[in-house]
């Protein structure tokens, strides 16, 4: 959860939607996103909206405290269920993120996901997904979530290289994510997902082969690998411009990508998405499709973001301010926007493109239908599917993804 918001219009206080949002709502899945902004320590290059406890002391009491912070969740799925009035839709994915969702007690997961289960009632088969920090759960924790609702876990790996883990802050010790999932998977979880970092300053190519080994080894049915993006305002960003570490160029940046597709599509794992690969369709993450194919998920907690029917808002960022919003019987809504269908447009090519299925060429204005063309001589999107109406890119393509879009969309 980005720790800038945007600009945008007011959110009324009741938090009520336009009209016209919950038009053809019935053809639309709806999910949860729950934000839990708590963190033991701060990852040198995080920029998400999180809050560790030196961070929050005096700076809003009670209100910002993660002893209650279950509460004032619930408080906010019941806003939910208000402004979303007689919408009739079971929920059919919730993603607990932050932070380190974990760090709350079990039961107060639980109790959340018992509170979306009350006000709106949970499809048959619903995702229920929370990250987890490895060193933040065992086996008693993760039986627990089991028996309360959840069935698919999350583990922050990043690396299985020490030295790597140092560079990013990370706390936990080599081999303790590889553990998380056999101790998910004795509690009774079917899917498990394991997130990569790769072009951390310092890493080889040898380092990057040994955390993928060791990933598959483990034995998840989900593997998500991520470009390390060096923000702005991060320890990581200071430490670099002082020359402590050194900057990973996109050359390293693609060499590893490429590793990664390689040894996970050796091992079974198909990819769905550029930086998310699953060894059955099942495997996939349903949650994170919503966002990519524009449904509707409700954002709960502090900075989260929310979309409902080209309605897209974010909450205000600090846990106290929000808390004291909801206990205030406001909404803590910070901003909102109302897309435009060419603003919706534009986000379907952004977003779809980078799915295996491709987005279709329909979407596509005049220049973006003869850059498509072009991609294909070029060999960045595939000849069968463009021939049958679909963008796909080929692997040179997700390469340069974001060059792609940019042609696309013009």
């Amino acid at each position: 959860m980005p720790s800038v918001l945007p600009d945008g219009e007011p959110v009324p206080a009741d938090g009520a939607l336009p009209a016209h949002a919950l038009d053809g709502a019935a053809d639309r899945p709806l999910g949860f996103y729950l934000h839990v902004p708590y963190c033991a320590t701060r990852c040198g290059y995080c920029d998400f909206n999180t809050y560790t406890a030196t961070e929050l002391r005096g700076s809003g009491g009670a209100l910002a405290s993660r002893d209650n912070y279950a509460d004032v969740l619930t408080d906010e799925i019941r806003l939910a269920r208000k402004v979303l009035g007689d919408d009739p839709r079971p929920v059919e994915t919730v993603f607990v993120g932050g932070g380190t969702p974990t760090l709350l007690p079990a039961a107060d997961l639980v109790r959340v996901l018992a509170a979306i289960r009350t006000e709106f009632g949970l499809a048959d088969g619903a995702e229920i997904t929370t990250e987890a920090n490895p060193e933040s759960v065992d086996p008693r924790y993760l039986a627990e979530l089991r028996a309360g609702g959840f069935n698919r876990m999350s583990f922050g790996m990043q690396s299985a290289r020490q030295h790597v883990l140092k560079v990013l802050d990370r706390t936990h010790t080599p081999g303790r994510p590889e553990a998380c999932v056999a101790e998910a998977r004795a509690a009774g979880f079917e899917h498990v997902n394991l997130d990569l970092i790769y072009g951390t300053p310092g890493e080889s190519d040898d380092d990057w082969r040994a955390s993928l080994d060791a990933a598959i080894a483990a034995g998840p049915d989900h593997v998500s690998a991520y470009a390390l993006i060096v923000e702005e305002g991060t320890q990581l960003a200071r430490r670099i411009r002082r020359g402590e570490v050194p900057m990973t160029d996109d050359d390293v940046h693609a060499d590893r990508y490429l590793i990664a597709d390689e040894r996970l599509a050796a091992a079974g794992f198909s990819w769905y998405e550029v930086s998310n690969w699953a060894t059955t369709p099942a495997g996939r993450c349903t949650h994170n499709e919503l966002y990519w194919t524009g449904a509707d998920w409700w954002g709960a907690g502090p900075g989260a973001h929310s979309h409902v029917g080209g309605v897209r808002w974010w909450n205000v960022k600090h846990p106290g301010a929000y808390a004291q919003a909801l206990d205030e019987g406001r909404s803590p809504g910070a901003g909102r926007e109302i897309l435009t269908p060419e603003d919706r447009r534009v986000e379907r090519i952004l977003l779809e493109l980078r799915l295996a299925d491709g987005c279709p060429l329909d979407l596509l204005a005049a220049d973006g239908a003869r850059a498509a063309a072009r991609a294909v001589t070029d060999g960045l999107l595939e000849s069968g599917p463009y021939d049958e109406g679909r963008a796909v890119l080929t692997l040179r393509g997700r390469l340069l993804a974001d060059a792609v879009v940019r042609d696309l969309v013009d």
